[in-house]
């Protein structure tokens, strides 16, 4: 028998823009998973704080400030430091092409930038985040 897939949902830094992690958090909710939406102003240390403490299987970043460079690498080198490198960390927002190279040799495993539909993200957490066994 298998468990849900838990998915931490969270705007780190200053960004005060929710919209597009609401729409994404209720995709993945309706699509079976368990969701978790930390709210805004999160910084990378309640983010992984969370993930943890939710034993969550992935952790998806929305970035619109453009400090996603900073936020995504401060979530890896946490997640890494607490021996959580396994939980998946996926990412959407305002981010130049040009970044997304850079944030997946870091350890990001996709970014969806603007116009990425919530079917493909859905569709995308179920085939790259290891389903639990519980």
């Amino acid at each position: 028998m298998s468990s849900r897939i838990r998915v931490v949902v969270a705007k780190p830094g200053l960004d005060g823009h929710d919209r597009g992690a609401k729409v994404v958090a209720r995709a993945l909710r309706d699509a079976g998973m368990e969701v978790i939406y930390t709210g805004l102003h999160q910084t990378p240390e309640q983010i992984v704080e969370t993930a943890i403490q939710e034993d969550a299987d992935a952790v998806g970043l929305s970035v619109l400030s453009g400090a996603h460079m900073t936020l995504f690498r401060r979530v890896l080198e946490l997640l890494a430091e607490r021996e959580a490198a396994d939980i998946v960390v996926f990412g959407g927002g305002i981010i130049p092409e040009g970044d997304i190279p850079e944030l997946q040799r870091l350890g990001v495993a996709k970014i969806f930038t603007p116009g990425a539909t919530t079917g493909s993200i859905v569709d995308w957490v179920r085939e790259n985040v290891a389903q639990p066994v519980g």
